[in-house]
């Protein structure tokens, strides 16, 4: 029996799909087919795919053309899967040619030409199901929101609104956006999405407007420092069936759920002690201390809760009173919490989490969390997690809005509204000791 496996996605199944699964099956005697995980797709960077993989699953096997189903869950398989089903032929598509030769030393391979002028990519961008971004700002640059958005099939950015002529000027010199406006009435027509990317002062005046006008919304960070003022805005959201949404990235990326998963699900235990550290030296855009400390408190947050029963806050400052160091101490129930933050000193950067089980240390950069390593204090090993990490992250974040849209879906779930207004309350009480 000649046995032949190929490999794919298969997300909205169309014609092409059902012409290579034939033509596959017409290698051999017996064809299993190898459909990609979720989790596996995304660390691939396909962040766009909108069947489950149910779903996905089903639609190859109704075609009636496969003996086996297997699902594909890591780079390299296709070597593991050759040798256990002692396979023939591997069937892969021509646009992949020559990058399996090596797989000959194994079994045939065999390229298929592609189905011309269709693919689940062009499905995706042709569907009435695509959203239109606009982007608020008063800077020349983008911090990478654009090209980010490339890599989420089903968005574009229409045009961007600024308040200095010669920011929109430059700006549409610089990225591909073909319009800027200087009023909001005419900048909002026709889009679904706002990023509102401008200085603390005007976000939350521009998120109201973006919100009232109907349109879901991606804040830079905290959106305001008004307590009440941020509530006001999550309930108008809310009220509107609108997404609010803010700019953290840590939170949206794989790895960083997979930690707060093992935190919360008790593989670390009862948490004892959550440190972070970061400098603005290692922040592409030379973020704020405000920036830092959001960011530090945010992690705190997910960590250790909502409440505290005392924070302290020791700084060093240069000359002209600008914080170059601050160590923010936070203490609960038998825990505690450190943040450092260096303006002008360099730190080493890293995240350590402590618990009855287990530590976990984030290294580096931490805020771009991509790897990870868990020690088992009765174990007594080191176990290293590692997840793909690429761009600035915000494609992430895209892509969680994109999946709340389709399925109808306004609240966050990555950070929960009463986690926003903790954390405006906590920097506030923390800037007034």
């Amino acid at each position: 029996m000649r046995k032949v496996i190929t490999y794919g996605t298969f997300d909205l199944f169309h014609q092409g799909h059902y012409n290579i699964l034939k033509r596959a099956k017409e290698q051999g005697d017996y064809l299993i087919v190898g459909v990609t995980s979720e989790s596996y797709d995304i660390e691939r960077g396909k962040l766009s795919v909108q069947d489950s993989l149910t779903q996905r699953i089903e639609n190859v096997k109704n075609t009636g053309f496969v003996d086996e189903i297997i699902i594909e869950e890591y780079l390299g398989q296709k070597i593991r899967d050759i040798i256990k089903y002692d396979i023939d032929v591997l069937v892969i598509g021509d646009d992949w040619r020559g990058r399996f030769d090596h797989l000959k030393q194994y079994c045939e391979v065999v390229y298929l030409e592609r189905t011309k002028n269709i693919s689940s990519t062009q499905i995706r961008e042709q569907s009435s199901n695509n959203f239109k971004i606009g982007i608020i700002t008063d800077d020349v640059n983008d911090n990478g929101v654009i090209d980010e958005a490339k890599y989420v099939s089903g968005l574009h950015v229409e045009n961007v609104l600024v308040e200095d002529e010669t920011v929109g000027r430059k700006f549409c010199e610089k990225y591909p956006v073909d319009r800027y406006h200087m009023d909001f009435q005419e900048f909002k027509d026709g889009l679904d999405i706002v990023i509102v990317s401008t200085s603390l002062d005007k976000r939350a005046d521009y998120v109201k407007k973006a919100l009232e006008a109907g349109k879901h919304v991606i804040a830079v960070a905290p959106i305001t420092m008004n307590k009440q003022e941020i509530k006001e805005l999550l309930d108008l959201a809310k009220s509107k069936g609108l997404a609010l949404i803010e700019s953290i990235t840590t939170v949206y990326l794989r790895a960083f759920t997979q930690l707060l998963w093992m935190v919360q699900g008790d593989i670390v235990g009862k948490v004892h002690s959550v440190n972070c550290s970061l400098s603005s030296s290692s922040f592409r855009n030379k973020d704020t201390y405000l920036d830092m400390e959001n960011l530090g408190v945010t992690m705190i947050v997910k960590f250790l809760g909502t409440e505290f029963d005392n924070i302290i806050k020791k700084v060093a400052k240069d000359d002209s009173g600008k914080i170059k160091y601050a160590n923010i101490f936070f203490t609960k129930d038998n825990a505690v919490g450190n943040i450092e933050i260096g303006t002008d000193i360099e730190l080493e950067d890293e995240m350590v989490i402590v618990g009855d089980n287990a530590t976990v240390v984030v290294k580096d950069d931490w805020w771009n969390t991509g790897y990870f390593e868990l020690k088992d204090y009765k174990e007594k090993f080191v176990k290293k997690y590692s997840y793909n990490f690429e761009g600035t992250g915000f494609r992430y974040i895209l892509q969680e809005l994109l999946i709340m849209l389709r399925n109808n879906r306004s609240e966050c779930t990555r950070l929960f509204p009463e986690e926003s207004l903790a954390i405006v309350d906590i920097i506030n009480k923390i800037d007034n000791i």
